[in-house]
């Protein structure tokens, strides 16, 4: 079984799995776009077969970064009611948020040293300062901040502040994950599921998914609904996989809003939507999904629940290309267009990029 691959950036992220393989069968007249193969994410399933889907060749997708390295921390109060700090930090009123957070941390106020140390981290109303963001979460995260405890270890993870320690890294979040922290919970499950810096263990990892999940935070929700998709360290089932990818969804994580979108078209693990499903191809699409936009367009070349637009089609089609989403078939189809339909869905292609 292939398990993705996590990778730690220089801007204190861990990636998330990146949009799994989407399989849209092709109808029986039309041959299916070659497949490419796509990470990271266990190995999918055999394609359903159903005569009136449309065509869905598997792009790969690059992984993108889940999680901001920004660390809000909780609002405490002044008085009832009443949080001037985060008040002003909301606003973007960032020198003001330094000035009361800086008097407040004097008096112990774990919160007022966690947003110190987010405002010298990312360099927001005063000169960006490591040392000095590392210094503030640490003594927030001793007073048992756990907000505080996830970003010191995203320092540690990186180096960024001090010397690089996984280790400390880990306990902390582990730390945080206990205390509710749903950001560290789904770092620490990559970790897990990566095993390099910790054993792997699928189980535990799915474990901290749910965890996130049940939390809220929409890149768990798409990651184990992918584990529940392909019966990662869950029992398989299309159902919690297809309830996941729409809470994502919701959130406007493209990934899942393209799963979803494919779910809803096939009846996998959900009722049968084709017109909820093509429109969240086209949101997916307008967001700059390049899987989103190639499947859009199958579905609107080939008439798969919807009506034919193959000037529309084929402007995905090109749009998605660019990206290095490429399709043989789709080639071939376009060459076969009569030219005014060619130039027109050229045409808005090139608007669409903003290159006409």
């Amino acid at each position: 079984m292939q398990l993705p691959r996590i990778t730690i950036l220089a801007t204190l992220l861990l990636t998330a799995p990146a949009a799994a393989q989407l399989q849209i069968t092709p109808p029986v007249a039309t041959p299916s776009a070659p497949a490419e193969k796509q990470k990271p994410k266990p190995k999918p399933p055999a394609p359903p077969k159903k005569k009136e889907a449309a065509p869905a060749p598997k792009p790969s997708a690059s992984p993108k970064p889940a999680l901001p390295a920004t660390v809000i921390p909780a609002p405490a109060t002044d008085a009832p009611g009443v949080d001037l700090v985060f008040g002003a930090y909301q606003r973007g009123q960032y020198k003001t948020a330094f000035d009361l957070a800086n008097a407040r941390a004097g008096t112990g106020d774990p919160k007022a040293m966690t947003m110190l140390g987010e405002l010298y981290s990312n360099a927001m109303g005063i000169r960006r300062d490591y040392a000095k963001a590392l210094a503030w979460y640490k003594r927030a995260s001793d007073a048992g901040d756990r907000e505080a405890m996830f970003a010191l270890a995203m320092l540690r993870m990186s180096g960024r502040g001090g010397p690089v320690d996984k280790g400390e890294a880990v306990k902390l979040m582990a730390s945080a994950a206990k205390l509710g922290e749903p950001k560290a919970a789904y770092n620490l499950a990559l970790l897990y599921l990566d095993g390099q810096t910790l054993p792997q263990d699928v189980k535990r990892a799915a474990e901290l998914l749910r965890q996130a999940a049940d939390a809220g935070l929409p890149e768990a929700q798409y990651a184990l609904a992918t584990f529940y998709k392909e019966g990662t360290g869950v029992p398989k089932d299309p159902q919690k996989a297809s309830q996941l990818l729409q809470a994502a969804s919701l959130a406007d994580n493209v990934d899942a809003e393209v799963e979803y979108a494919i779910a809803l078209f096939n009846g996998t693990g959900t009722p049968k939507d084709q017109p909820a499903a093509i429109a969240l191809l086209r949101k997916a699409s307008r967001q700059g999904s390049a899987i989103a936009q190639n499947r859009l367009a199958w579905v609107l070349i080939n008439g798969a629940g919807t009506t034919v637009d193959k000037v529309e089609g084929f402007k995905w089609h090109l749009v998605a290309k660019t990206s290095g989403k490429g399709d043989p078939e789709l080639d071939k189809q376009l060459s076969d267009l009569p030219a005014e339909d060619r130039s027109k869905a050229e045409a808005a292609a090139r608007k669409w990029l903003g290159t006409k």
